[in-house]
């Protein structure tokens, strides 16, 4: 599992540092160059869509890093998951 969350990591991909909650609408719309409303919207509009919305933005939010590359799930099981 360590070179997932490395894999993870080396996108470089990151939760936005000014985020209104997880960040995640605000690295969209960094890596893809969208004004940063604009990315918020089509969030929220896409949690019309029953479960897939809302789901795959909790996906996202569980395994996108900080700003400082730790991801929530590997801390939630301790900081790794090496077998």
């Amino acid at each position: 599992m360590r070179k997932l969350f490395d894999a993870i990591r080396n996108t470089g991909f990151r939760r936005g540092p000014d985020r209104v909650l997880g960040g995640i609408a605000g690295s969209l719309a960094k890596s893809t160059g969208l004004n940063v409303w604009l990315v918020r919207l089509l969030v929220l509009a896409s949690f019309l869509l029953p479960v897939l919305g809302l789901g795959a933005y909790l996906v996202a939010w569980v395994i996108t890093p900080w700003q400082d590359g730790t991801i929530p799930v590997e801390q939630a099981f301790g900081g790794s998951l090496e077998q």
